[in-house]
């Protein structure tokens, strides 16, 4: 059974350091909740005080809708896949995945049933006679979720565990963890620095810097919507481009930055002047990297050409370029935060 978490007014201090500085999370039930961040952003630290593993400073943490600060971490009905996966070396895989259930002294028989279980579904079955260093990456990831699974856990926090993976393998096992939730619909929160793995397996995003949830919402939504100017840099590759104007910031994402005959033509289109200072090849698109002047000061920023647009550039080159009303986003420059449309014409 899938189990809801919350998280109310979370501090954890570690001497000074504020590494969760009042953290307000509620998940649905069945979720697949992501919390992305950079190094040291406090991500690992809230899933590991969820977990049990950490005690909140201040706060609670709701496993069910019960409060379970206190309550070891067997007891919380949860599991947890480290990114070492933390497979024991001189135990076969059966005996990695049944490890949980012969430490709560379960039957021989139901320890058997349920491990079998858990290998067919995660399609290990036929490894169950080997041990770790026998395996790939990818197949101890897999036995690392199956060992959490036999628990039959009611909520999976997952701790970056596709980091020790090639980049080809991640995309696979990411499909494959999206997958696996689905199926068993556990309430799952994921832990991650990479902003692919975030976009591509959350039902939302919580955005994490400095011990504080900047903004929490779904993939799109976070991303075309940023609520401040941390989380309209973090996330895309290349980042939103941000241009001062006057007392606020003007941001627009490189896909909607295009050469003006591209852009809608009614009317609603800002236009400026962009000098090309170099172009780069990447997976099919070409990322141009110039500067503008026209919106305010001038600024280095990027446009990102998907292969269809078949504008000729070079180094050097000024070419108009545009990007519609509907697609800027407003920031106060001081705090950063978005603030409503400002006038773009006097």
């Amino acid at each position: 059974m899938a189990l809801a978490v919350e998280v109310r007014g979370l501090k954890k201090r570690f001497d000074e350091l504020a590494a969760v500085d009042g953290v307000d999370i509620q998940t649905r039930e069945g979720e697949y909740l992501v919390l992305l961040g950079p190094s040291g952003c406090g991500k690992t630290t809230l899933l590991r005080t969820i977990a049990g593993l950490e005690e909140p400073t201040e706060g609670d943490v709701l496993i069910g809708g019960n409060v379970v600060n206190g309550l070891p971490p067997r007891a919380r009905q949860v599991a947890m896949v480290f990114q070492s996966y933390a497979l024991y070396p001189h135990k076969t895989v059966m005996q990695n995945i049944a490890f949980p259930l012969k430490a709560e002294r379960t039957p021989k028989e139901e320890r058997e049933r349920r491990t079998r279980w858990a290998a067919e579904l995660l399609g290990i079955e036929p490894l169950l006679a080997r041990k770790p260093r026998q395996l790939s990456g990818g197949e101890r990831q897999r036995v690392a979720l199956a060992r959490a699974l036999v628990r039959e856990p009611s909520v999976f926090l997952l701790d970056e565990p596709l980091s020790n993976l090639d980049a080809k393998l991640r995309a696979t096992a990411r499909d494959e963890l999206k997958q696996f939730q689905e199926r068993v619909g556990t309430t799952t929160i994921y832990v991650t620095h990479d902003q692919a793995e975030a976009m591509g397996l959350g039902d939302r995003i919580a955005v994490m810097y400095r011990g504080k949830v900047r903004q929490i919402g779904p993939p799109r939504e976070v991303y075309s919507d940023p609520a401040d100017t941390f989380v309209a840099t973090f996330l895309g590759s290349p980042p939103m481009n941000l241009v001062r104007r006057g007392d606020h910031l003007l941001g627009f994402r490189p896909e909607s930055f295009l050469p003006a005959e591209l852009v809608d033509g009614d009317g609603n289109n800002v236009t400026v002047k962009f000098e090309v200072a170099r172009i780069e090849y990447l997976s099919g698109d070409r990322h141009v990297y110039g500067a503008i002047n026209g919106i305010g000061e001038e600024t280095r920023v990027i446009s990102r050409l998907p292969s269809t647009v078949t504008t000729p550039l070079e180094g050097g080159d000024v070419h108009e370029f545009a990007v519609h009303e509907r697609d800027l986003r407003f920031f106060d420059a001081e705090s950063g935060e978005q603030t409503a449309p400002q006038p773009l014409r006097t």
